[in-house]
């Protein structure tokens, strides 16, 4: 059977409940993917995947020293991904359950939208530097350290008296949950992306910092070179005027916040929409995937034609010809097994060491038949196999 009519085969047992079991895994693959595409270490994971693909190479090709040697890499770089995605993993869980829940913050006004970049480009330009935090719908509270809670409207004087370089907590940075001010004078964990922070400072690196382990935006504004930057999705963008920055801004509340009269199901439509090649993409893997384990693991039966060998020729004697050439077996394994198994690995192996003393005719059973290990022989009748020899 070709390939098409195999994909056929397995496509028509398809049940119901393998439809569920597609679905579970592609909406396990689809967070995974999202996440890949926003994790800070996803070049490290790269290599890893790098690895694995030459691993399972080398056990192809049966590169027995390559092989070892990559399977303790292996082992090693498990336990590295624990410590190095510690943070990225801890999101990715926190993700499947944002995705069931669908955790949303409040929507600010578009008054307060506005009032708010008047405010920042206001400040750049009298060099009085600020940072603005905007959470999405991951948690933030592992990530902010100290800080007063205020809960207060906001508006420009709030603003303007909680950046006053005579209080204490001008330094930090302010979160904005809705048209409410939640937090001031709060320190972020700092970004060690040199090249993405360039000429930025230390707000600058605080907001990289911030928004590469959250699906967070900060509003930086800068008093030395008095430029107004927005930081999201682990990188930094800045802004020319307070219109590119709502839009901005716009753009990252469409992801998190919460829109008017939107219930459960359309919220997932939008975020379906909004990630549908990641969805095309975990469905063709989870169908692969199904293809491949489920219709190929199921235990299937099929007959070969294998090659007849004959070893242990006695010097000054050679086999012409062997009637017959090959001989009918029946095996049993997995349907993957049996369509995958590599054509040399089958043999029916007859000593011939006999042949110097007359000897032309050999009994053949399925004792004497090679094949890989995961396939065994159900159906094979013992034959006569007769070979035709010259001497030499």
């Amino acid at each position: 059977m070709d390939a098409s009519g195999e994909l056929i085969r397995s496509f028509s047992e398809l049940r119901g409940v393998d439809l569920l079991d597609i679905a579970i895994v592609s909406g396990l693959s689809w967070v995974g993917i999202a996440w890949v595409r926003e994790a800070r270490a996803r070049v490290a994971l790269a290599g890893i995947v790098a690895i694995t693909f030459m691993f399972w190479t080398a056990q192809w090709l049966d590169l027995r020293l390559t092989t070892s040697l990559l399977q303790g890499f292996m082992t090693i770089a498990a336990l590295v991904l624990v410590v190095v995605f510690q943070d990225d993993l801890r999101r990715f869980f926190e993700g499947i359950t944002l995705w069931v829940i669908r955790n949303v913050t409040p929507r600010p006004s578009g008054d307060v939208l506005d009032e708010l970049g008047s405010l920042c480009f206001s400040l750049a330009h009298h060099r009085v530097g600020s940072l603005f935090v905007f959470p999405g719908r991951e948690s933030l509270d592992r990530l902010l350290d100290g800080g007063q809670y205020l809960d207060g409207r906001v508006s420009e004087p709030l603003l303007r008296s909680l950046l006053d370089p005579g209080t204490p907590g001008h330094d930090g940075a302010i979160v904005i949950r809705g048209g409410q001010v939640a937090r001031f004078g709060v320190h972020l964990p700092l970004s060690t992306e040199w090249a993405e922070i360039g000429a930025g400072g230390t707000r600058h690196a605080a907001a990289l910092g911030l928004v590469e382990r959250s699906d967070a935006l900060c509003i930086v504004v800068s008093e030395e070179r008095g430029e107004v930057s927005v930081a999201w999705r682990g990188r930094l963008t800045q802004v020319e005027d307070p219109v590119a920055l709502r839009a901005l801004v716009e753009k990252f509340l469409m992801r998190t916040a919460k829109r008017r009269h939107e219930n459960w199901i359309e919220s997932r439509l939008s975020l379906a929409s909004r990630h549908w090649r990641e969805g095309v993409l975990a469905t063709t893997l989870a169908t692969g995937l199904w293809v491949y384990t489920v219709p190929g693991a199921t235990l299937d039966r099929s007959s070969k034609a294998i090659p007849v060998v004959i070893d242990n020729v006695p010097k000054g004697y050679r086999v012409s010809a062997i009637e017959p050439a090959a001989v009918d077996v029946e095996f049993e394994g997995r349907r993957r097994d049996l369509k995958m198994a590599p054509v040399e690995e089958f043999h029916v192996r007859v000593d011939g060491d006999l042949v110097a003393q007359g000897r032309r005719t050999f009994s053949v059973d399925a004792d004497q038949v090679e094949h890989p290990p995961e396939l065994r022989v159900v159906g094979m009748e013992t034959i006569k196999v007769r070979l035709s020899v010259d001497t030499l």
